[in-house]
């Protein structure tokens, strides 16, 4: 599924990266806790979170993971949006809230990071 199915289904908008949305997302996760991201979170996956700081961008960079989308209508700063222009990470943001935003997207076949990807 590219950024731009996810845009659709979360009815999200684009705060940054409108040239991504053609990358392909094979997985994603839902966590506030970054510590769980990074235990958790595969490469290439999208993180849907309601954290807005900078620690969620260097968190992506650290697990690499694809893209992110804010929740529940939270709106990063200009700081978390200069950083994840600076790293290459798309970002969205939807005003659904995250069990939600996760269900839509396993619904319509997104798996979870948990799940195994058949080769």
């Amino acid at each position: 599924m590219n950024l731009r199915n996810i845009k659709e289904i979360l009815e999200a908008e684009v705060i940054l990266g409108a040239d991504f949305l053609h990358k392909n997302i094979e997985m994603a996760c839902g966590a506030d806790l970054m510590s769980d991201v990074l235990t958790s979170a595969k490469t290439g996956a999208l993180l849907l979170t309601g954290l807005i700081n900078p620690q969620v961008v260097r968190t992506a960079e650290m697990a690499e993971l694809g893209a992110i989308c804010f929740v529940r209508g939270k709106q990063p700063g200009q700081e978390t949006i200069e950083l994840a222009g600076s790293k290459n990470i798309p970002l969205l943001g939807t005003s659904l809230p995250m069990f939600e935003s996760c269900g839509r997207l396993y619904q319509k076949g997104l798996i979870g990071c948990s799940e195994k990807l058949e080769v």
